[in-house]
């Protein structure tokens, strides 16, 4: 569900990087070397370097902070579909759920009075309607999912993780931190000088400093790099998160899991059960422990030495699956189609 949002933020992100080492390099060439004769006329109309640099600053910072905040605003919005789905009458829906809801509507036809903003895609009729028939008990009750996406601060740890929960994902930033992109990246590219909460609370104040023109010096590229990783990083938990909700709320059974790991062919050895897989098939590779809720396509699959184009299995048996990512041992194993 969240792949598609993903791959965009991905591609927005590295569109950032590009830009952060493009400007980099070309300040070298301005300012740190020989110049060629034809990058004279350049040098002359470039402004101060320090000034250069503190511009690109607030726009990369305040860039990265909209592809987020966008991202985590369209996950919410997905989900937030799949709950009538889930839940047959709005009366199921947990009352938390309801009473956001129900705020969020009042606040939804208020703005809508403005004639201008975010919301003027929205019709009074349908915010009402949608409203009416799931307290009426109409089966066809759907939510709008704006009513769900006001916040007045910025989406630190503590705003998110309301966010997320007003939308039913709870004890979301337990998840984030144990994620494996943000472990990866907060010890291997961090060294372990920051943890997740501070690593995010110094993007967003440094987002405001940008946004509010506050900015008095610079910084050196390699650390908004290092702000695009983590981006990144916090994006691919998140969406790891709402997937994994999905699996549970859609009662997805397990099918497997992984007793054996092979880095280097990226493949398993995994005891699976009462299913059906084919060489292409997508699965969910899951631990709630290590916020781990990855999507993989089959690469090949053995079973008994000998490669196979799809094999039907009832009782649990041992077989050996190719990936196209990474995994590890003792991941669980969840069938996609289930809830597509």
């Amino acid at each position: 569900m969240s792949q598609e949002s993903l791959a965009k933020v991905t591609k927005d992100i590295a569109t950032v990087r590009f830009i952060i080492q493009t400007n980099d390099r070309l300040r070298q060439i301005l300012f740190e070397q020989v110049i060629e004769e034809n990058l004279n006329s350049l040098k002359e109309v470039a402004p101060n370097k320090n000034d250069w640099r503190i511009y690109d600053d607030s726009a990369v910072v305040t860039r990265l902070y909209a592809i987020y905040e966008s991202f985590v605003e369209k996950l919410i919005k997905d989900w937030i579909k799949e709950l009538p789905k889930i839940f047959t009458l709005y009366s199921d829906l947990p009352e938390k759920i309801r009473r956001t809801y129900e705020r969020g509507v009042a606040q939804l036809l208020e703005e809508r009075q403005k004639k201008q903003g975010r919301f003027n895609h929205l019709s009074v009729e349908n915010v009402i309607r949608g409203l009416y028939w799931g307290v009426t008990g109409n089966p066809q009750y759907k939510l709008i999912p704006d009513a769900f996406l006001f916040h007045s601060q910025n989406l630190r740890k503590d705003a998110l993780q309301e966010l997320l929960a007003n939308g039913r994902i709870p004890d979301s930033w337990k998840w984030i931190k144990n994620h494996r992109n943000i472990r990866d990246f907060i010890e291997e590219v961090r060294g372990n000088e920051n943890t997740a909460d501070g690593e995010l609370q110094e993007f967003i104040n440094y987002r405001n400093e940008a946004a509010h023109g506050d900015l008095e010096n610079f910084q050196h590229a390699q650390k908004l790099l290092y702000l695009c990783y983590f981006v990144a990083a916090l994006c691919q938990a998140i969406a790891e998160l709402v997937d994994y909700q999905i699996l549970q709320d859609r009662k997805v059974q397990e099918i497997g899991h992984i007793t054996r790991w092979f880095p280097r062919p990226r493949a398993a050895a995994a005891k699976v059960k009462e299913t059906t897989l084919s060489v292409g098939d997508s699965l969910f590779l899951v631990s709630k422990e290590k916020g781990y809720c990855q999507q993989v396509t089959i690469e090949s699959i053995m079973i008994d030495e000998e490669e196979k184009e799809q094999v039907i299995i009832g009782d649990e048996r041992e077989i050996g699956l190719k990936f196209n990512a990474p995994a590890r041992e003792g991941l669980s194993l969840y069938p996609i189609d289930d809830i597509l």
